[in-house]
This record gives C-alpha cells, sequence and structure tokens, in this order.
C-alpha cells in the first residue's frame, strides 16, 4: 500500500509536466518506466531521451549558430577569406537534407536545425556579394534560392529525385569544404571566418550523427552528417592552426 501511494505521489507530481514531456522528450511508454516504474536506467528509453534533448539543443543552437559570421561580416563590411562557390554548395547540402526530411515525414528535431541554417547561410550569401559589390546579383540569388525551394517542396517533385538530391549532399559538403580549406591555405589565414559559428557547426553534426541514427534510422542522414563531421573538422583545425596568423591586408598595415 505504501508503495502504491508512493508510485501516485510521484505520478502526480509530474503530471504538470507530463504534456511537454510527451511532446518533446519520451513516448509515453518511456515516460512510465521513468515516472510511474521509477525505472531510470531504461536503455531505451535513456537513447530516446538523450537524442530528443541533443536534437532539441542543436535546434536552438542553430538559431544563433552563424550569427557570429553574419556579425563579423557587417561590422568588417568585407567577406575575404570567405567563398561564394562554398556558400552554394553547403546551401545545396543544407537544402537537400531540409527536402528530404519533410517529405519523409522526419520529426523536427532530427533536422529542425536545417531551416535556420538555411536562413543564415542565405544571408551570408548575400552579404559575400553585396560586400564584393554585386549587391543586384545577391539579390538574384536570394530570389533564385527561394524560388527553387518552394518548387522542391511542392508535390512537382517527385520523391525519386528528391531522394537523389540528398545523396547528392554528400560530394557537395566534401568539395564546398575543401573549396574553404584551400582559400585557407592560399591565403595563411581564415579571413573573415568565424571561430565560433566553425566549431558550432563541427560540434552540431557530431551530434546529428547519434540523433539521426536514432530518430529516423536513416543511414543515408547519417553518412551525410558523418562526411560533414569530418569536413568541418578540418576547417576547425584549420582555424586553430591559423589562430594567430591576421590577414595579409593587415600585416601590411604593421
Amino acid at each position: 500500500m505504501a508503495e502504491e501511494d508512493v508510485l501516485v505521489e510521484g505520478s502526480a507530481f509530474m503530471d504538470p509536466f507530463k504534456g511537454l514531456l510527451l511532446t518533446y522528450f519520451m513516448p509515453e511508454s518511456c515516460y512510465d518506466e521513468f515516472f510511474l516504474n521509477f525505472n531510470f536506467l531504461d536503455v531505451p528509453c535513456l537513447k530516446v531521451v538523450l537524442s530528443k534533448g541533443l536534437g532539441i539543443g542543436i535546434i536552438l543552437g542553430s538559431v544563433m549558430v552563424k550569427l557570429p559570421q553574419i556579425f563579423k561580416l557587417m561590422g568588417a563590411k568585407s567577406a575575404e577569406g570567405l567563398s561564394f562557390n562554398t556558400v552554394l554548395l553547403e546551401m545545396l547540402a543544407i537544402t537537400a537534407t531540409m527536402v528530404y526530411s519533410i517529405s519523409n515525414k522526419f520529426p523536427f528535431s532530427a533536422w529542425g536545425e536545417v531551416l535556420f541554417l538555411m536562413l543564415q547561410t542565405v544571408t551570408i550569401g548575400f552579404l559575400i556579394q553585396h560586400y564584393g559589390g554585386r549587391t543586384s546579383r545577391g539579390l538574384l540569388f536570394l530570389v533564385v534560392y527561394f524560388g527553387l525551394l518552394a518548387l522542391l517542396l511542392s508535390p512537382v517533385t517527385p520523391m525519386s529525385v528528391v531522394t537523389s538530391l540528398q545523396a547528392s549532399t554528400m560530394p557537395a559538403i566534401i568539395v564546398g569544404r575543401l573549396i574553404q580549406a584551400a582559400s585557407n591555405y592560399r591565403n595563411g589565414h581564415t579571413g573573415q571566418l568565424s571561430a565560433v559559428s566553425v566549431f558550432l557547426l563541427f560540434a552540431g553534426s557530431l551530434a546529428r550523427i547519434f540523433t539521426s541514427l536514432q530518430e529516423t534510422g536513416d543511414s543515408l542522414m547519417a553518412l551525410t552528417f558523418v562526411i560533414a563531421s569530418t569536413c568541418n573538422g578540418v576547417i576547425a583545425l584549420q582555424v586553430l592552426y591559423y589562430w594567430n596568423s591576421p590577414p595579409q591586408h593587415k600585416k601590411k598595415r604593421e
């Protein structure tokens, strides 16, 4: 009887949070396992909660992940060291993942960050053109991109095309990061590349390997993030290597 009273009290205590937990963090079976049976070491449920928590954390972090890069560009009024071709390839990867996830009805916690990354990366692409004296080309870039995005999300686009697009993200990520890495190497510095954004992207892509396997079970998604993590890691290492290497124009002034 005493044990039943404890169970009832524990359940009643968590009732105000039940809706929130079931919506964002766990299925009802795990809620019962944790808060009715008090089995907090249930491995399958722990994996679910960890995956959901990481996913939400990544999404929240993605809201700001490229803001340091955007602010750095705007503050310097220069896009030195950033490659527009890299941005285009990154947009391909981001867009493909978003369209593929929406088409497959994956939970938002499994892909939501790409929505915010898309908005921020598009902004960076425009700023690169704008600070390069090609504002009209930057505006055209915005119009064309959002037009293509609307087309890809429409019922007109067959699922086979969406899947092929997602598969193409892997070479796009590799080529895009190689272009950026080569640019950094040639310049001997990382220019206006934001270290904060680079490290956040690296950490986020690493965490996404686990959440993709856990929440979607989609090997194509997981492999995409494995490749993204590797490539982001290369750029992160360059940021560390060139940490104290200022751009050439700064050296000349000195």
